[in-house]
């Protein structure tokens, strides 16, 4: 299966055939459920039809810019690619490719129409993922108006940013929450965390990041564990993790917090999925999402 597809009215089957070939996708016909069945199915998609015929086939299958995939819209007389969903996320790009096809690109979003790199733009080129996405809107709106620094980090490193700081890493599929006990060892910091990757049959290599509280900024032991597997450890803000849906009871509550290991996971996983519910090991609790 291809990464793109076009979907077209039946009167326009033709063309749309035509232009996916060129674009090395596959098509679909348009009816009710198309749009439904692209979304399971691809990353991309471009919809020749009017923009109201897709707009409201795509409303109702809206969940989250990140997740969502890029969609652009092709004006019936193959003259104009608009992307419609995920401007920063691929469409602007599937725009301009179609651009190269000899259609114009409408391109709306406010950093590319001023000329200025965005936060996603930036991720892409370095091959990263961006994994404070509340921090897009902040970031993205300082670099219409003037430079923002980027400071490159090589890891093992310990990362603390404010919500209004962009933190990009490399490719993983995991993050591994963790919570433990004052003044644990780094030793069964480790254990723990390698017990719970083999537990679902994960390798190190596929951690995105390590995430927990900034409530455990000076337990040694948990960053020197992390440091040990080659991993980045990000200190999640209380806010954030509150604003997680826990699903197991913790005991994080005598501190304010909605849990520990669970919310700093899946505060910072891309698909919001936890792979491992939290479970203890001696001092140490570690949950895994994705």
């Amino acid at each position: 299966m291809k990464a793109t597809v076009v979907l077209s009215l039946g009167r326009f089957e033709e063309a749309a055939r035509d232009l996916a070939e060129r674009l090395g996708a596959d098509y679909l016909p348009y009816d009710e459920c198309a749009f439904a069945e692209a979304f399971g199915r691809y990353a991309r998609i471009v919809a020749l039809m009017s923009v109201g015929i897709a707009v409201r086939s795509v409303a109702p299958l809206l969940r989250d810019k990140w997740v969502d995939p890029a969609v652009v819209v092709v004006s019936p007389d193959l003259q104009f690619a608009v992307p419609l969903v995920g401007g920063h996320h691929g469409a602007n790009d599937l725009a301009r490719q179609l651009g190269e096809l000899g259609l114009v690109p409408v391109i709306s979003t406010a950093t590319e129409t001023a000329g200025r790199p965005s936060v996603e733009g930036i991720a892409r080129e370095q091959g990263c993922e961006v994994l404070t996405r509340d921090s897009t809107r902040v970031v993205n709106a300082a670099l219409l108006d003037g430079e923002v620094p980027v400071y490159p980090v090589s890891g093992p490193a310990i990362v603390i940013a404010d919500p209004g700081v962009s933190v990009l890493v490399r490719p993983g599929a995991h993050v591994v929450g963790i919570g433990c006990r004052r003044d644990v060892a780094a030793d069964e910091v480790r254990s723990a965390i390698c017990s719970a990757l083999d537990a679902v049959g994960i390798s190190p290599d596929d951690v995105l990041v390590y995430a927990t509280t900034t409530k455990k900024l000076q337990e040694r032991g948990l960053a020197e564990a992390v440091a040990s597997l080659g991993g980045n450890l990000v200190f999640v803000a209380d806010a954030v993790i509150n604003r997680q849906h826990a699903p197991s009871p913790s005991r994080a509550a005598l501190i304010g917090l909605a849990g520990v290991a669970e919310p700093a996971a899946l505060a910072l996983a891309r698909h919001g999925d936890l792979v491992m519910k939290k479970t203890i090991y001696g001092s140490v609790t570690i949950a895994i999402a994705r």
